[in-house]
């Protein structure tokens, strides 16, 4: 039987209220009987309900990786809230009495063993997916009009600038969203998110100084993707056969949905992965018109820093799972990279947990970043990039937490070198406020997670605490 954890089952749930529910029908005691099996693979139970018979609810962990959560409730929702009920009452300390599997779950483990050894007799004697037949004809025509996008957005982008920002009005703004509109039309989703965004700042009712400011980032972002996305864009046209871009985030940016298959195919997967969720942040994005559930984890034997991106849609985000803060070692069978530079976007489809360990975050805070110039140095590298994450986040060892005359503070390093604190627009929320409530001992010799953002009015880069560790204890900031 695997490790089974409250955040786990939280984890399983499609929606918040699927936990309350779950764990409301433990607190009512709906649950009239709860059965392991002898080797405990199998959690099954009846719950009663507002059915005339009880609900017959199991969670198989035959496949420790891929639990099967079953229940003959009518609910759509999978899974429901009884199968996530007996769980949490296995977590709650339920007595589960030792009892035979039951046949029709015996039958549905049968036929999918068949269906599993088939797979592996297919595997076995070679015989490989057929490779997805490429219509070249139709591929040209999409390219073609993608190169016509980004035209018609580089003369857009050009008459704003020679027509001065100063000069921009509602009707320009206006303008800019029925552009963005026809973007849809030509495969170019990036390119329509960001012109949605530079309506948006050009909208905000913040300072002139701010949004002439983020307005300048901004075009400066849509010259460099169009330049980018044409050179890319013509050498495919040219020739079909052109293999994905794996090393930039250029694909992502023409709008291309990665599958796992093509991540693997360009080796960008790794096995046997322990990963620790670090921090989690949710906000709105309204040029993306998306929920982002966003999770910061560290790769426990590399201290590589990735991170998991959930986006949910407006239209349909009452029917998606969201993601939420997980607090277990997730313990993945194959782990599958993202292009990109630093904190690369991550993604797998199986995995296991097991309880964070004091030795756990003492193995996360040997991997901290000792040299502030070090890391100075990597952060400037990675803000070069215009289609780069203006975001990194690192984890710092610190020597010391300070604060300066300007009511500022500081990290500093074994050499002296400082970081300055302050809480950054991409997160979304505030942490730096949080700070004088750590424990006196937190601010000397602890290891700091922190998102950096570059300052284009001052030339400062800032850096916010998310999450500090202090021995082989952590405090999430923000999760």
């Amino acid at each position: 039987m695997i490790e089974i954890t409250e955040s786990y089952v939280d984890s399983l749930a499609p929606n918040a209220s699927a936990i309350k529910n779950g764990q409301g029908l433990v607190k009512k005691r709906s649950f009239v009987q709860l059965n392991r099996s002898e080797d405990g693979s199998l959690l099954f139970g009846e719950c009663s309900g507002s059915g005339k018979s009880n609900y017959q609810c199991s969670a198989d962990f035959i496949q420790p990786e891929k639990p099967i959560l079953r229940c003959s409730c009518p609910s759509r929702q999978l899974p429901c809230k009884h199968a996530l009920g007996l769980l949490y009452a296995y977590v709650g300390g339920g007595e589960f009495a030792t009892a035979p599997v039951p046949e029709d779950i015996l039958s549905k483990r049968e036929k999918a063993e068949k269906r599993e050894e088939k797979k592996q007799q297919q595997a076995a004697d070679g015989a490989e997916p057929k490779p997805k037949k490429v219509n070249k004809t139709a591929l040209k025509k999409k390219v073609q009009a993608q190169l016509d996008g980004l035209e018609t957005l580089e003369k857009l982008v050009l008459s704003l600038v020679r027509g001065g920002i100063g000069t921009i009005d509602t009707k320009t703004i206006k303008m800019i969203q029925d552009h963005a509109k026809q973007l849809g039309n030509h495969y170019l989703p990036g390119a329509q998110n960001e012109l949605r965004r530079l309506a948006l700042y050009l909208s905000s009712d913040e300072d002139r100084e701010t949004i002439y400011t983020n307005v300048m980032e901004q075009l400066t972002l849509l010259h460099a993707f169009i330049k980018k996305g044409r050179s890319h864009l013509t050498a495919k046209l040219d020739d079909p056969e052109l293999a994905l871009d794996h090393e930039s985030t250029v694909e992502e940016w023409l709008g291309h949905a990665w599958q796992l298959n093509e991540l693997k195919e360009c080796g960008l997967m790794s096995e046997n992965v322990e990963l620790i969720q670090l921090s989690f942040l949710s906000y709105d994005d309204q040029a993306r018109q998306e929920y982002v559930d966003q999770g910061y984890w560290m790769e426990r034997e590399t201290g590589d820093i990735h991170r998991t991106m959930q986006y949910r849609p407006y239209k349909a985000a009452k029917q998606m799972r969201a993601d939420d803060s997980f607090f277990d070692v997730a313990q993945v069978k194959t782990l599958y990279r993202y292009p990109g530079e630093m904190n690369r976007r991550v993604r797998w489809d199986e995995l296991i947990t097991r309880v964070v360990g004091a030795e756990d975050v003492e193995c996360l805070s040997a991997h901290a970043q000792r040299s502030y110039a070090d890391v100075l140095k990597k952060v400037k590298n990675q803000l070069k990039n215009p289609l780069g994450d203006k975001n990194p986040v690192m984890l710092l060892h610190v020597s010391d937490i300070k604060q300066t005359d300007q009511n500022e503070y500081v990290l500093l390093d074994e050499a002296g070198q400082q970081i300055v604190l302050d809480d950054v627009c991409a997160s979304h929320h505030s942490t730096v406020s949080l700070l004088p409530l750590l424990p006196a001992d937190w601010t000397k010799d602890a290891s700091m997670l922190v998102m950096f953002e570059h300052r284009l009015a001052s030339g400062r880069l800032l850096a916010q605490p998310l999450t500090i560790m202090k021995d082989a204890e952590m405090i999430r900031l923000m999760y």
